[in-house]
């Protein structure tokens, strides 16, 4: 039997297994959402009525708006830098020969794997031995370390998925390795660029750690909200808040893979020359 007309039979353990893994991942998020419509100050079944009332005091709130712009501004500023960096990065990763590129690579990886908690005193203590006082300078730098491994890890794939003969030809016209990056390769991973912008400003809108160890008197909207839990009638707005935050990042991580896993880059294949 050739391999068109194979048909690979589905996985039932393997689907049950992945439908199980879901909802045990993703239950205890929905509730919160659930939770934000009720009446009552308490998280308890059965509910007590359906209101929208926490999300219209939540938009009363000038300490919400106020430490939510903090978050979109670091999340930009550290966006378009990480993404920035990994751009770079990532090409040098997989267009040079770079001694030692293993050790390279998972030196840049780091922080995916190192507990943050442990980045965020080491900051801190870097910081205070330096004089620079905490602010959200400081938190953006905290995030960027954080930030750069998810853009490297979006872009290396991209830069590894054309062929280089279309970067030769642009040479070979006569073009200079400047402009051709701009006019020949960064259009081609213009949509990991897209990916890796939304990825890093979501993992920085909604990064806790860092911000708790390097904010000063300006909060994030993470730290406004761990603030806000210790008064008991805040609750229902926390969850109201929460919930807006979940949705927002689902959003912009789900778009962002699409974008990363639509148009793949070398469509056109060169010849060896």
């Amino acid at each position: 039997m050739s391999s068109d007309t194979y048909i690979k039979r589905p996985n039932r353990p393997l689907q049950l297994y992945a439908v199980i893994f879901l909802i045990a991942l993703y239950a205890p998020v929905l509730f919160l959402p659930l939770f934000s419509f009720n009446d009552s100050l308490y998280v308890r079944f059965p509910l007590k009525e359906f209101t929208f009332k926490w999300y219209v005091e939540l938009f009363q709130r000038e300490p919400v708006w106020n430490a939510l712009m903090n978050s979109v501004r670091i999340g930009v500023v550290v966006a378009v830098l990480s993404t920035a960096m990994g751009i770079f990065a990532a090409k040098a990763i997989t267009r040079y020969r770079i001694p030692g590129r293993g050790t390279l690579v998972g030196f840049i990886m780091l922080p995916l794997v190192v507990p943050l908690i442990i980045f965020g005193v080491a900051l801190l203590v870097l910081l205070s031995q330096l004089g620079v006082p905490l602010s959200l300078y400081t938190v953006a730098i905290g995030h960027m370390i954080i930030c750069l491994p998810f853009s490297v890890a979006t872009l290396i794939p991209r830069f590894e998925g054309f062929d280089r003969a279309i970067e030769e030809a642009s040479a070979d016209l006569g073009e200079n390795a400047w402009w051709t990056f701009w006019r020949v390769t960064f259009p081609m991973v213009f949509p990991g660029v897209v990916a890796s912008l939304m990825l890093t400003f979501t993992v920085s809108f909604d990064e806790f750690i860092m911000a708790f160890f390097l904010s000063g008197t300006q909060p994030t909207l993470p730290m406004y909200i761990w603030g806000q839990l210790r008064f008991p009638q805040e609750f229902p707005s926390i969850l109201a808040l929460a919930s807006m935050i979940i949705a927002m990042s689902f959003v912009l991580v789900f778009l962002g893979q699409w974008i990363n896993r639509g148009a793949q880059p070398g469509a056109v294949k060169g010849h060896d020359t």
